[in-house]
């Protein structure tokens, strides 16, 4: 059972989705630590090491995700997370912009999967087929 640290990164307080995705996780046999909504970078980083998380999975509705992770690279550095698997998903960008443009960029900031306007439930498809090719 792999453990994920989720919830709603920054100013975002978009409670009916986070909660979505806790079900659909615990539903597909996640152990979840929910951590809400309005959460730092810190304290979801906190909660991983904490946990002992396999996956940390931020979510942004309201697209102001990019300025709160900017600095997860460095974040990451400061720690040994090389096991982990950083997801982001939601709305990611206020506006118009091009998936191509997006996943590339949270990349650099250093997620391994990026779900730009992705449905829930393909996001999770693809989350454990990576988890799967990643054992």
């Amino acid at each position: 059972m792999y453990k994920v640290v989720t919830g709603v990164i920054g100013n975002d307080i978009h409670v009916v989705a986070n909660r979505l995705i806790d079900i659909s996780l615990q539903a597909r046999g996640f152990r979840v630590f929910n951590l809400g909504v309005n959460t730092s970078l810190r304290e979801f980083i906190d909660a991983v090491v904490e946990t002992k998380a396999d996956v940390l999975l931020i979510s942004s509705l309201n697209g102001e995700a990019e300025g709160w992770c900017r600095e997860l690279k460095f974040v990451k550095d400061e720690y040994d997370l090389s096991n982990v698997v950083f997801v982001i998903g939601g709305n990611l960008c206020v506006g118009e912009a091009k998936v191509e443009d997006i996943v590339p960029k949270y990349n650099s900031y250093g997620f391994d999967l990026v779900f730009h306007q992705v449905d829930l439930n393909s996001g999770l498809d693809r989350l454990e087929m990576f988890l799967k090719e990643k054992e």
